[in-house]
């Protein structure tokens, strides 16, 4: 059974969660190129620093927001914070012709409530059955990286031919159709029974808290070892996210045209080898050496970004790039069968949330990198009392790839002493605490009792990345 009642409006489905998702990154693909003039004109002697600082305080402010966001939702329904997830994360687009410095502000903070991925994946796991769960949660994904493939390529056409305003006006009108349809059409997917009819229900620190996860990581070897990986694998993955398309432009000049075919690319050779060669290879290989293949694809694809200096080097890289995104799948599918069926929202929520922690570090991280080793914009007018910059090219065009490769071979080396089949030991915490809290607050709201779900349902939703 794939959907479930709902009142109001009708049954809600994974169409729903798919049309939220696509809007809401299709608008943000088409500012692709206008983001980029934006920081030109916004930061032209720091970009690459002030770029990774915006991105990393978003990053970091929705790892902390996500917990709470994901337990209110859990009391008192999802549409409501998918509406507010979906406004805010939206709200700067306006602000981009309107006000550049609003909208650079905007954007930090927004972090606060872009956690739109935490909220749908909570309101597909309301409306599906659990061995259905993951196909539609791949849909969803699926959805996200098709909504990329597109938009850039469109945004940058327009903005060539009738100018960045114009792309920023259908990118608003675009999030204002994503805001309408949660309004008007989503209904909700909470079962009213679940869900209390008061606002005053004591959230618990433990719920709330964005670090819960990661205090349990060294209660398990393997589990540690794992976490290690994904961070050591992901911080670089996070930076690079932030300035890799700044720095297709103004380092190794880059068109708009050539860094929307780039996108397309590496998004539809992504989904490719997420699709199609990942189930091949966990089949053939298995989880771990999976993992460690797709460690190893990151490690040439980082070396690659950071010595290459031609544009065709980085064509070459993408297509590394796009086999390296099996790498987080398979570590998530390593857990899943490591873990107890009732450990699955446990573990994948440590996992996810050193995904999070990495989103707030990694953009920074490049953006100090860049700054340390002076690598600024090539078309730079020389500020007074400065030499002009030269045409030389540099021997690492790329330093914060270069140190992402280091990170990630570590992260090989740690890999390799992850068990390929192991059992996790019991690392549930706190469990039968919010269980109880939850009856005492059905009780005080007069609420019929619910029958108690596993952790797998209860924690997983709450905890699930935001920057996919």
């Amino acid at each position: 059974m794939l959907v479930r009642s709902s009142h109001g409006r009708g049954r809600a489905t994974v169409t729903h969660a798919v049309v939220v998702i696509f809007l809401e990154f299709f608008a943000w693909g088409l500012l692709t190129t206008p983001m980029l003039t934006v920081l030109h004109e916004m930061f032209p002697l720091h970009t690459f620093l002030m770029n990774g600082l915006v991105q990393g305080v978003k990053g970091f402010l929705s790892f902390l927001s996500a917990p709470l966001i994901g337990a209110l939702s859990d009391i008192w329904g999802r549409k409501s914070f998918l509406l507010m997830t979906v406004f805010f994360t939206c709200a700067p687009i306006p602000f981009m012709r309107i006000s550049p410095w609003w909208y650079f502000a905007l954007i930090s903070v927004s972090g606060v409530f872009s956690v739109t991925f935490s909220v749908i994946f909570a309101y597909v796991a309301d409306i599906t059955e659990e061995q259905e769960r993951s196909t539609a949660y791949g849909l969803v994904s699926a959805t996200f990286a098709a909504s990329l493939v597109t938009s850039p390529a469109i945004g940058a056409y327009l903005s060539a031919q009738y100018g960045d305003s114009l792309v920023v006006l259908i990118a608003t009108v675009i999030a204002v159709t994503d805001i309408a349809f949660v309004f008007f059409v989503v209904p909700e997917s909470l079962p009213d029974k679940m869900r209390l009819t008061t606002w005053g229900f004591p959230i618990s620190w433990e719920q709330a808290d964005p670090f819960a996860s990661l205090r349990r990581v060294g209660k398990d070897s393997t589990v540690l070892l794992i976490c290690v990986t994904v961070f050591l694998s992901y911080l670089p993955e996070a930076g690079q996210y932030s300035s890799f398309f700044l720095y297709l432009r103004q380092v190794i000049e880059f068109s708009p045209a050539a860094i929307a075919a780039f996108i397309a690319m590496v998004g539809i050779l992504s989904i490719i080898a997420q699709t199609l060669f990942l189930g091949v290879l966990m089949r053939t290989i298995g989880n771990k050496n999976t993992v460690l293949l797709g460690l190893g694809f990151q490690v040439f694809q980082l070396a690659w970004y950071g010595f290459g200096s031609e544009p065709w080097m980085m064509w070459a890289a993408g297509t590394v790039a796009a086999m390296s995104s099996i790498t987080f799948p398979a570590v998530s599918a390593l857990v899943s069968h490591s873990a107890s069926p009732d450990q699955q929202g446990v573990v994948q929520g440590m996992i996810t949330g050193i995904r999070g922690l990495c989103n707030g570090l990694g953009p920074a991280l490049y953006g100090f990198i860049f700054y340390l080793f002076n690598v600024e914009l090539i078309d730079l007018q020389p500020a007074a009392g400065r030499p002009p910059p030269t045409t030389e090219k540099a021997v690492i065009p790329g330093p914060p790839f270069l140190f992402g490769a280091c990170a990630v071979i570590l992260a090989l080396l740690v890999a390799v002493f992850i068990p390929a089949r192991h059992r996790l030991s019991d690392i549930k915490a706190c469990s039968a605490s919010k269980s109880s809290a939850g009856s005492a607050a059905h009780a005080q709201s007069g609420g019929p009792l619910t029958t108690p779900t596993s952790d797998a349902e209860d924690i997983e939703p709450l905890l699930q990345d935001s920057s996919m």
